[in-house]
């Protein structure tokens, strides 16, 4: 495949894995992902770590943060991609009612690196800080 096609496979995977993420089907998720994929969040969270694996990524992770949240709650926007070769820029919100009672509203970005039409790395960055107010006080 030349640059281009790269390009646009890479974005199509990180999309259609956005897409899937909003049903909430976490084994389905799974298959976004190859056995070595490492998710890293960045910042001081008791979940900012890096983590490996699809058991890692969808068996803990993602669980940890939905629990901090009233599941009807949860609304996520996407509101962009920027991809080049492998590498994917995802932008996107999240909506929702904390645990807590606090309100969330959150502005993600995350970087994917797509390989043979896999999720191998994920580096995902947010305000820590309203994070650590809303879900983890």
């Amino acid at each position: 495949m030349n640059k281009q096609q790269v390009t646009a496979a890479s974005k199509a995977v990180v999309r259609n894995y956005m897409e899937a993420l909003t049903t909430g089907d976490f084994d389905g998720l799974r298959g976004f992902f190859t056995p070595e994929t490492t998710w890293t969040l960045a910042g001081d969270l008791p979940v900012s770590r890096t983590w490996r694996g699809p058991d890692e990524i969808i068996g803990e992770f993602i669980p940890q943060m939905v629990a901090r949240l009233v599941p009807e709650s949860l609304e996520m926007e996407f509101t962009g991609l920027i991809a080049e070769g492998e590498k994917v820029l995802a932008e996107w919100t999240d909506h929702g009612m904390a645990t807590t009672g606090a309100v969330y509203d959150q502005h993600c970005l995350a970087i994917f690196t797509i390989r043979d039409g896999k999720i191998a790395d994920v580096r995902e960055y947010f305000d820590t800080l309203r994070a650590q107010t809303a879900l983890f006080a």
